[in-house]
């Protein structure tokens, strides 16, 4: 069985990763489906979100990258999977992803919605909070991981330390 974890992944953070590679240990193919919405203005182009995804990815088997227009039940019949899968940190994300799975089911009933807690070490960690340095600190001390964000010109570096292994992400235009 084949899931869709969608999203804006703007950028993506170790919480989306640890789904990501929790949800490659139960279901054979994972894409990561990076919404390209037109009525936000994210800090990073799609293209960099797919590339930030890639190589974040790239050594968990069974995860494939896309990116999609329009409405998540669309890109599921495009790409023929009927299963959603949804990251939770908090009981406010419960309550928001079931009213959008039950809307999600009405207009495609055959689509399930899998919800799939963040691991406790990651729940207070956003994309917000990557994407402002001031945040970074305040959530740096309070999750007790260890990250770093280096700016150089265009160029930012964002590093994770997770369980003694650093991944590394790269990103242009946002300094």
């Amino acid at each position: 069985m084949i899931c869709v974890y969608a999203g804006s992944f703007d950028p993506i953070t170790v919480g989306h990763l640890d789904i990501i590679r929790r949800a490659s240990a139960v279901f054979d193919g994972v894409i990561v489906a990076v919404l390209n919405n037109r009525a936000k203005r994210p800090a990073f182009s799609v293209e960099q979100r797919l590339e930030f995804i890639r190589r974040a990815t790239e050594d968990i088997a069974g995860v494939s990258v896309d990116s999609f227009d329009g409405l998540l039940i669309d890109y599921l019949r495009k790409v023929g999977v009927r299963v959603i899968l949804r990251g939770l940190r908090a009981a406010g994300d419960f309550e928001s992803e079931t009213q959008t799975a039950a809307l999600n089911r009405r207009l495609y009933p055959d689509a399930e919605t899998m919800f799939m807690m963040t691991s406790p070490e990651y729940a207070c960690v956003s994309s917000t909070a990557v994407r402002e340095p001031r945040l970074a600190e305040i959530y740096r001390g309070w999750c007790r991981r260890r990250y770093w964000i280096w700016s150089m010109r265009d160029l930012i570096y964002i590093t994770i330390e997770v369980d003694g292994r650093e991944i590394r992400v790269y990103g242009q235009g946002y300094a």
